[in-house]
């Protein structure tokens, strides 16, 4: 199966613009691209089902997961475990674009957000 990037329609979650490849199908992990704009934050969350996985790449984040503070520049690969909490946002002048993957498959059900958006 392909899926090119061009055909997918970016839907915006809270100021992040998010690229989802796997809506839909029936599959054991999804993949989606965001995009964080310079100043953007997601808030405080955690998930009951699946561990997340984001990878880097263009520009940089400042991820929180549990009480570290993690920056993550191009390249870099950041890994929450299901139940740990996190944050992250886009500290800088530019935006930058993270690959995450949820394994298993996102389900917003649960997904648990601890802090009032944005």
């Amino acid at each position: 199966m392909k899926i090119e990037r061009d055909s997918l329609r970016p839907f915006d979650f809270e100021g992040l613009e998010i690229r989802d490849y796997t809506a839909g199908a029936e599959v054991s992990s999804s993949v989606a691209e965001i995009t964080v704009p310079a100043g953007a934050r997601h808030r405080r969350a955690w998930s009951k089902r699946s561990d997340k996985y984001y990878y880097m790449l263009e520009g940089s984040l400042s991820f929180t997961v549990g009480v570290k503070t993690l920056d993550l520049t191009v390249g870099d690969c950041c890994i929450v475990r299901q139940g740990s909490r996190f944050s992250y946002g886009n500290p800088t002048s530019e935006p930058a674009r993270v690959l995450l993957v949820h394994t298993p498959r996102f389900d917003l059900s649960e997904e648990v957000f601890e802090d009032e958006p944005g």
